[in-house]
């Protein structure tokens, strides 16, 4: 595959939510299982791509959600995202687990999550049953959907690579 061709493919999977509703839909009614996970997913590494594997092992489709710039800053803090909303979706868009990426402006991805109806919701292994958010949760709980957790992989976090830099870097704050 040329790089030209890769890129529009990877391009192509980056949608508005009403166009992954749709090919939910569409996925749905040939009887795939739509899978969903979300997050800021700043700094793209191996614990994203390990988990983002993961969830796509649970199902068919794997529709990845991602906040947006200002969602992102709202939920990490001034200072992040690192990377840029265009440039994190086209990275997660690249990945063969990942169907399709929809960014989100809210904090949390309730909205994205009652559009969709995932069969399952993923989330990272850093989080615990009780600790994801539980409204989420309780929503795809009460339609029927299953909430994933997949094994946390240890000292490999966005914060922790951004730290090491930090410590590396002669001129941090």
């Amino acid at each position: 595959m040329t790089g030209e061709r890769g890129f529009r493919l990877a391009a192509s999977k980056i949608v508005d939510l009403a166009e992954a509703e749709a090919r939910a839909r569409a996925w749905r009614e040939s009887g795939s299982t739509i899978v969903y996970t979300n997050g800021c997913f700043d700094l793209l590494h191996a614990g994203h791509v390990r988990m983002l594997e993961a969830a796509r092992g649970q199902g068919d489709a794997l529709i990845v959600g991602m906040n947006s710039d200002e969602s992102a800053r709202r939920v990490k803090g001034p200072g992040r995202p690192v990377i840029r909303e265009r440039e994190r979706a086209e990275a997660l868009a690249a990945l063969e687990c990942v169907d399709l990426v929809v960014v989100f402006g809210e904090e949390t991805s309730l909205p994205v999550l009652q559009s969709l109806r995932p069969e399952v919701w993923v989330k990272g292994g850093d989080y615990q049953i009780d600790t994801v958010n539980q409204a989420e949760r309780a929503f795809v709980e009460e339609y029927g959907g299953r909430v994933a957790l997949t094994e946390h992989v240890q000292g490999v976090s966005t914060s922790d690579i951004i730290a090491r830099i930090r410590k590396l870097s002669p001129n941090s704050d």
